[in-house]
């Protein structure tokens, strides 16, 4: 079953019975395919020998790559120390190899990054970066919502056209369900390259039925410039910012608590706690080429062209891991990394997730970390737009709780961030939930980014948001009421098929 399925716009064509009558199909014929596939067993993803089998220097161990291509080892080795130097490099060197291990080795250096904390700064963001466009803008999005922020979109798209940049859209059938085909279409009037992913019904793309095959990415790239991802689609629900995250700009800016569009709003209908990113240099043109690898799978008719060299080849010290995954693929990326490293956390485990449903081993993992003396803390909603899954996820609580891993609950803000710091070195943001869906049926994007410094700046962002959220006390959570248990049983019987 989908995340983040849209709300059915007033404006649809279509009666509202038959929305619903489709919407119900398309759910049903989603939900046994992810009940059937595996995932990747931990035991081939404990990093357990890492350190006696690593050489003296994780650094011969992966490839640092930056504009001009790989460095040679003697650079390799400097830009790695260059991110130890920010503190805590003995755990730095540790996450490396644990990385190597898992056989994903290839890292970017010389990026910058900006964290952008809730929809309106998110969209200021795109929009910016989309006016600066020379050459080409590429977007992704599962969900395209027809709302203010998808029609402000389209007019500096086709402002961009005018210009003679090329422009193209890809967003998901299943996750724009309800979204009126007219906003599409007038996209493609106007020059823009407009591609469904795996539409639903199967004669709009013969030979192929994905219909359990969603593409969940959210990405932006423009020119070879700068790239936007994390968790923010294009709708209505992230119009206002959060009351949850104590701000509503970037990670740098600050500021005060946003007030909502509509003060008396149930936060499920709007203002929504998110994270994004904002990336420059050389990871931005591996992004670029993850878009059209997507737009090729799916036969998408249209140009893409070429993106100009970015106007500055080095915009700051970041290194940075990209990690895609694609159910066709064998195994998942995302899954693997994010599991190997919890598995191997030394200080500290941080996770801000909005759909929690994560499969035995990766609970396992988090007590195992607890136990070992690891503080393990998460941030997960209070309340869903899909309860079901909320919980499922709340059916693993008492196991976590009595492992020693704490638990909170954001309640004024619908949580809908995809983000982990472990041991303060190894950071992410990005599209993937801790669910059966985003790691076994999804096309998903995250980015690792690496050293102290992004670390520190996560993890206040992460300790602002719990400042505004609720605390699972296990005396209490004992005491909950005979229904939330029913929930919770019937949650996790259908953990596989959410």
């Amino acid at each position: 079953m989908p995340q983040e399925l849209p709300p059915s716009t007033t404006d649809a064509p279509s009666p509202r019975w038959r929305s619903a009558v489709v919407s119900l199909a398309t759910l049903l014929a989603l939900a046994l395919p992810v009940a059937c596939a595996p995932l990747p067993a931990r035991e081939r993803l404990e990093p357990r020998a890492v350190a006696a089998a690593a050489p003296a220097s994780a650094a011969a161990q992966v490839t640092v790559r930056d504009h001009r291509g790989t460095l040679a080892p003697a650079d390799e080795a400097s830009a790695l120390d260059r991110v130890k130097a920010e503190g805590r490099g003995a755990l730095l060197e540790h996450h490396l190899r644990v990385l190597a291990a898992t056989g994903e080795v290839d890292l970017y250096r010389n990026n910058a990054t900006r964290l952008l904390i809730d929809g309106p700064a998110t969209f200021q963001a795109m929009k910016a970066a989309v006016a600066q466009a020379r050459q080409r803008v590429l977007l992704e999005s599962y969900i395209i919502e027809d709302s203010r922020m998808a029609e402000e979109m389209a007019t500096l798209l086709r402002a961009k056209v005018q210009q003679g940049v090329q422009v193209a859209v890809l967003y998901d059938a299943v996750g724009s369900l309800h979204t009126d085909s007219g906003y599409f279409d007038a996209l493609a009037k106007n020059g823009i390259a407009v591609c469904k992913f795996n539409p639903i019904n199967p004669l709009e793309r013969p030979g192929y039925w994905g219909i359990n095959h969603r593409n969940h990415r959210k990405v932006l790239v423009v020119d070879n410039e700068v790239a936007l991802t994390g968790g923010i689609n294009i709708s209505r629900v992230y119009t206002s910012g959060s009351t949850g995250s104590g701000s509503g700009g970037s990670a740098r800016s600050g500021g005060s608590v946003p007030s909502r569009g509509n003060a008396g709003a149930d936060p499920v209908d709007e203002g929504w706690r998110d994270t994004h990113i904002e990336l420059r240099g050389p990871v931005v043109p591996a992004i670029a080429a993850g878009f059209v690898r997507v737009w090729q799978s799916q036969g998408c008719k249209g140009a893409l062209g070429t993106a100009p060299p970015p106007r500055q080849a080095t915009p700051g010290q970041r290194v940075v891991k990209l990690l895609e995954s694609d159910p066709q693929e064998p195994g998942n990326r995302i899954y693997s990394v994010l599991l190997a490293a919890i598995d191997a956390s030394r200080r500290s485990v941080h996770l801000s997730m909005a759909y929690f449903a994560p499969g035995e081993d990766m609970v396992q993992a988090l007590c195992d970390a607890a136990r070992r003396g690891v503080e393990v803390s998460l941030l997960l909603p209070g309340r869903s737009d899909f309860t079901l899954v909320l919980h499922a996820g709340r059916s693993y609580y008492e196991r976590l709780l009595s492992a020693g891993v704490t638990i909170h609950e954001m309640d004024n803000a619908v949580m809908h961030a995809k983000t982990a710091v472990i041991d303060g070195v190894f950071s992410t943001v990005g599209s993937s939930n801790m669910d059966w869906r985003s790691f076994v049926a999804n096309n998903e994007i995250n980015v690792i980014v690496l050293g102290d410094d992004f670390g520190t700046e996560l993890e206040r962002l992460f300790v602002r948001d719990l400042k505004a959220s609720r605390l699972i006390e296990p005396a209490a959570w004992r005491q909950r009421d005979v229904r939330d248990r029913m929930l919770e049983v019937i949650g996790r019987l259908a953990e596989r098929f959410l």
